[in-house]
């Protein structure tokens, strides 16, 4: 919450600048980089909604969480990362499954719904950042098929990385190319495939789970999947909120992101989750100890 009203007291300074950055594939700044930051902020409303809805906080400090929920909701949308995006929608109908199909809550789940629907739009007719960023995105996708395009445009890069990480994988399916090689490896291809493109372009796969295919074929795949979702899985049918909403984020970054690859990104993954399973161990005694989560 600190750290979402430094941005947007940096972004009311600097508002013209800023918002001709994201009509150039750029976002405001952020601490960490912006795109952890946008999960960090769904994590955020996650957490404030759980504690909410279990009413462990009440009195003044509700109406002071209710605040802050809210605004990072929209928050998320005046940042306008689509990661942080995507990730914010995904676990608010997650959420409302929940409350329709397992609860029952119907006044809740009418509640939400109405939240998934007016911030968006609300936030769209307001934000110059999500209105900029949604028509540098409609860009990108339409230089899709320009094959130069890459050298310029961050999704349209993207799209190419994935077409040469896949040759890689067909050329080593079983046990892939090697962490250290990847780089020059998907190089050749680049070369080879797509002329057009710089080398400076030349990206790595933006996809967790390509990127294991690419270093560890197909074999290290499997038990990188194996290895990230047991702990996950082995706690059902136990009421996890907070780990199914952390796995659920990072899992959608995992699509569109190389995210264990970086320390941040590592960071980020393995604590909430470890923290959250924390919680999903028996406590000694009835108030033997505090449990996180």
């Amino acid at each position: 919450m600190v750290a979402a009203l430094l941005s947007t007291g940096n972004y009311l300074l600097h508002f013209d600048q800023i918002n001709e950055m994201y009509l150039h594939s750029k976002v405001m700044p952020t601490e960490p980089d912006h795109i952890r930051f946008s999960l960090l902020v769904t994590l955020s409303v996650a957490s404030g909604v759980c504690l909410l809805a279990h009413r462990s906080v009440v009195g003044r400090g509700a109406v002071i969480l209710w605040g802050s929920v809210l605004y990072l909701a929209f928050y998320q949308h005046l940042l306008a990362v689509r990661s942080g995006l995507v990730t914010l929608y995904v676990v608010g109908i997650v959420g409302l499954l929940w409350l329709v199909f397992r609860t029952r809550q119907y006044q809740q789940a009418l509640v939400l719904a109405a939240a998934l629907v007016l911030i968006p739009a609300v936030s769209y007719s307001v934000f110059p950042t999500l209105q900029n960023k949604s028509a540098n995105t409609r860009e990108d996708v339409g230089r899709v098929d320009n094959t130069s395009s890459a050298n310029n445009y961050s999704l349209v890069g993207r799209v190419y990385s994935y077409k040469v990480a896949l040759e890689v994988v067909k050329d080593n399916p079983w046990v892939g190319v090697g962490r250290a090689d990847i780089e020059p490896e998907m190089a050749v291809r680049y070369q080879r495939d797509y002329p057009n493109i710089r080398p400076e372009a030349y990206i790595q796969p933006h996809n967790q789970f390509l990127f294991s295919a690419v270093a560890f074929g197909l074999i290290g795949l499997v038990l990188f999947i194996i290895g990230f979702y047991y702990a996950g899985v082995s706690v059902w049918p136990t009421y996890a909120p907070l780990l199914l909403a952390q796995y659920l984020i990072v899992t959608l970054s995992f699509l569109v992101e190389y995210t264990l690859e970086t320390q941040i990104g590592l960071g980020y993954a393995l604590f909430f989750i470890l923290l959250a399973l924390e919680g999903q161990k028996v406590a000694p005694g009835p108030e033997g100890e505090w449990r996180p989560v």
